[in-house]
């Protein structure tokens, strides 16, 4: 893999491990590619398998409003955040996006539009 992919894909591995968002299972994938990049193991092996981790874990805009509009999401966040959530959602669907745009979601959905795994989102 080349430097300057290497490099941003570090970022966005970084991002997403550091997401308050992520889920356990992102993160565990997240720091899977993090060691076998350290040891010098294949970059675009371990790459490929990040990849497919975090494509199993993709929220919908559709799944974030459904949730956002939750009794549980309004006990987690409280009301007006909840409330925000989906205004804030709704508007990113209204304009085409596909995908959570998150601090675990968006750098996920970057990696795979940049690798060509999907087109990229609409981020406002």
């Amino acid at each position: 893999m080349e430097k300057e992919l290497l490099d941003y894909t570090t970022a966005k591995v970084d991002e997403i491990y550091a997401a308050p968002s992520a889920s356990a299972d992102t993160k565990k994938a997240a720091q899977a590619w993090k060691d076998a990049i350290a040891k010098g193991e294949d970059a675009d092996a371990a790459t490929n398998a990040f990849l497919d981790a975090i494509s199993e874990h993709q929220t919908t805009i559709d799944s974030l409003i459904a949730f956002a509009s939750s009794d549980k999401a309004k006990q987690i966040f409280g009301e007006d955040t909840a409330k925000g959530m989906v205004e804030h959602a709704q508007a990113r669907k209204k304009a085409g996006a596909r995908f959570c745009d998150c601090a675990a979601c968006r750098p996920c959905h970057e990696l795979l539009a940049k690798f060509g795994r999907e087109e990229p989102d609409v981020y406002l």
